[in-house]
């Protein structure tokens, strides 16, 4: 067994484990019982350094990252998406903070004690995220935030969100910075929104929330370099978390085209079948060799890793989409019930090819880092 084998093991144990945790959520909002539970295993502080509370020696490796999340996908998506959200709020600071920040912010959350939640999007600003508005107007030896962030994951229930704000008018993404906010500051408040899945996410109101400069990550107007590299190392793993959920939808998919029976035969001997399925398991292969080496990319430092993270999430969850719905139309009708596998992946599928950057703007990211390199020719 290799370590990736070892480890995606682990996570499917943990998963297991956890599942009567995880299925007595409330759907939409945060579950601190299988956050709790995801520290207490040693799965989360896995996937942070000693420095920030966990137990890697070195910085996380986004190929860990990704064979946790595909295991994950495949398992548990409600194990998933806490893992994944817990990482991607406090993946800034571990980033672009001190050691005393990432020790005293980002390690409640490795040992699963602490909510995270990454604050980027407004309404205004959601692709293009170099237009935020969100203000932080200088006050003394410190900042105050006044804005709206929205489509928050984990908000209003984080108790610590990394947050980036405007501190240059008319700068575009030289003018913003990166913020350590508590969740329970004063002028912060928030609401829950509900999406088609069960997703915790949220609306976050901020009315004059005073930061002092300790808790700047990182320089004052670099925040959104930081944001596009905690982007880079989370991309890839979007798409290693819907393979997991492709896989578990192809897996059924097989299953119940051996056993289905139609016109006196199994309908695996349909090739209208049988092609759809040959073709949805060449398509994930595909899709999770190119995951794979964009974690490679990004854990050698590779120059060209902004366009490999971008096609890494662009094929994979495009792919994901195109596998559960086949799977759906294998299975027929009795697919569509709540409660049934296939009905859940349909709707946990949709919102990665939002996330993270949508499916255009990864087309964008990769079309302009190819003309970029026909011009250094």
């Amino acid at each position: 067994m290799t370590d990736r084998d070892g480890l995606a093991s682990e996570a499917k144990a943990t998963a297991q484990k956890l599942a009567p945790v995880a299925a007595a959520g409330e759907a939409g909002r945060v579950n601190r019982r299988l956050i709790r539970g995801l520290g207490e295993e040693g799965l989360l502080p896995r996937l942070f350094p000693r420095r920030a509370g966990g137990t890697r020696d070195g910085e996380i490796s986004a190929v860990d990252l990704c064979v946790v999340r595909e295991a994950l996908g495949q398992e548990s998506t409600l194990a998933e998406n806490a893992v994944a959200i817990q990482t991607l709020g406090a993946y800034p600071i571990v980033l672009g903070g001190t050691d005393e920040q990432a020790g005293r912010y980002a390690g409640a959350v490795a040992r699963g004690e602490a909510v995270a939640a990454f604050a980027l999007t407004e309404p205004a600003a959601g692709t293009d995220a170099g237009a935020l508005a969100l203000r932080a107007d200088r006050d003394g030896k410190g900042f105050r935030l006044s804005g709206t962030k929205v489509f928050i994951s984990n908000a209003p229930d984080a108790d610590v969100y990394t947050l980036f704000a405007r501190t240059t008018p008319n700068a575009g993404t030289k003018g913003i910075t990166a913020f350590v906010v508590n969740g329970d500051a004063k002028g912060l408040s928030g609401t829950a929104l509900h999406l088609l899945s069960a997703h915790p996410i949220g609306r976050l109101e901020l009315d004059g929330v005073v930061v002092s400069d300790d808790q700047v990550l990182g320089e004052i107007d670099h925040g959104f370099r930081l944001a596009m590299r905690t982007l880079d190392l989370f991309r890839p793993s979007v798409g290693a978390s819907v393979l997991g959920m492709a896989r578990a939808a192809l897996d059924a998919a097989i299953g119940h085209a051996a056993n289905r029976q139609a016109f006196g035969r199994p309908i695996k001997e349909f090739q209208a079948v049988s092609h759809q399925l040959a073709d949805m398991a060449t398509k994930l292969e595909a899709a999770r060799a190119l995951v794979y080496l964009a974690a490679e990319a990004y854990d050698r430092g590779d120059k060209d890793v902004a366009r490999r993270s971008a096609m890494a999430k662009l094929f994979a969850t495009e792919t994901a989409q195109q596998v559960i719905d086949v799977a759906i139309q294998v299975h027929g009708a009795v697919a569509l019930e709540r409660g049934h596998l296939l009905e859940h992946l349909y709707r946990e599928v949709r919102a990665p090819r939002i996330y993270e950057g949508t499916s255009e703007i990864q087309r964008e990211i990769i079309a302009r880092d190819l003309f970029r390199q026909q011009g250094d020719r």
